[in-house]
């Protein structure tokens, strides 16, 4: 389970630096690399909303355990 939680960790961070550029730079790298509305762009951005989801459930799986 943990490398399973590394892999969505990464791709939270991936979804967060992209953010971050839009809301610095106005530069949406997603968009940039496969297009916008492209059928890759709605799968990363699918992937970093149901990464996030999970993340929060571990998060909270996490605390419960201490």
């Amino acid at each position: 389970m943990e490398t399973v939680q590394k892999i969505l960790l990464v791709i939270t961070i991936i979804g967060a630096i992209n953010w971050g550029l839009i809301g610095i730079l106005d530069f949406n790298l997603v968009d940039t690399i496969f297009g916008a509305g492209s059928l890759f762009s709605r799968i990363i951005y699918s992937l970093v909303g149901i990464a996030g989801l999970i993340n929060i459930g571990i998060l909270f799986n996490h605390i419960e355990a201490k």
